[in-house]
């Protein structure tokens, strides 16, 4: 297994829309047990595909339950409304409080192509939630609000440029 390098702000394939996964080979378990490891060594509860540079439709997860992975993932409902600190694995070190859905249920496929459903509410419906806009091409600084977002992007820019974070 491999550990990689997590795609951070400013890397183009995570403003991308991944494509479907079509293969359910062993190069597909391979990528699956890489991105776990991967996440957990970030550390973090959910990784997305293109996170790591592969724009396939397709995320792993741990909310303390055990790893699990959904591919070919299609947002089927939410319903609620939960505000919380969220962070980003390729926003790194920040955290905004987002307002998302409070529950949320994805349908997909596993690694052998059978059909699969997760949901939950509060942390877990929002991680489904935060992993999915990754395969849209949506980071979480696009769920700010506008104002909030503009002084996100404004600090993410000055340090690019290596300039010091604002205290």
């Amino acid at each position: 297994m491999a550990v990689f390098p997590i795609r951070t702000f400013g890397d183009a394939v995570l403003n991308t829309v991944a494509e479907p996964v079509v293969g359910f080979d062993e190069d597909l378990g391979r990528l699956i047990d890489d991105m776990l490891e991967t996440m957990y060594a970030a550390p973090g509860i959910g990784l997305a595909a293109p996170q790591i540079g592969v724009a396939k439709r397709l995320f792993v997860f741990d909310v303390g339950e055990g790893p699990g992975h959904l591919i070919n993932p299609e947002l089927v409902e939410t319903s609620g409304e939960w505000e919380f600190d969220e962070g980003c694995l390729s926003v790194p070190e920040r955290f905004w409080p987002i307002t998302r859905a409070g529950y949320a249920r994805l349908t997909g496929v596993d690694s052998t192509g059978s059909p699969l459903e997760m949901e939950g509410d509060e942390l877990i419906g929002r991680m489904l939630q935060h992993e999915f806009d990754h395969l849209n091409g949506v980071l979480l600084l696009e769920r700010l609000a506008k104002a909030e977002r503009k002084e996100a992007l404004r600090e993410l820019r000055r340090e690019s440029l290596g300039l010091a974070r604002p205290e």
